[in-house]
């Protein structure tokens, strides 16, 4: 990576590439990781048409949110495949 280059997905390539152990030691010292209790009852039930999948609605409400640009995560995760 050259400094002063503007690629996202680099940057947050390097992030996931770092040491998980580090990562845990500083989430140790900084954050109280406490449990969400109140979310043990969320559900998506009724978030799907009749007839139509979970996955199929997620995707179709990403796309009318214009959220959806047909690549998966793993390829800004990993880089593409191309």
């Amino acid at each position: 990576m050259t400094p002063g280059s503007d690629d996202s997905a680099e940057i947050l390539r390097e992030i996931w590439r770092q040491d998980s152990t580090a990562m845990q030691e500083l989430d140790a010292e900084c954050s109280p990781t406490k449990v969400c209790r109140n979310m043990k009852d969320v559900t998506f039930d009724g978030f799907a048409e009749d007839g139509v999948d979970l996955a199929t609605s997620w995707r179709n409400k990403l796309a009318r949110e214009g959220k959806l640009n047909g690549s998966p995560v793993s390829d800004l995760v990993f880089g593409s495949s191309d």
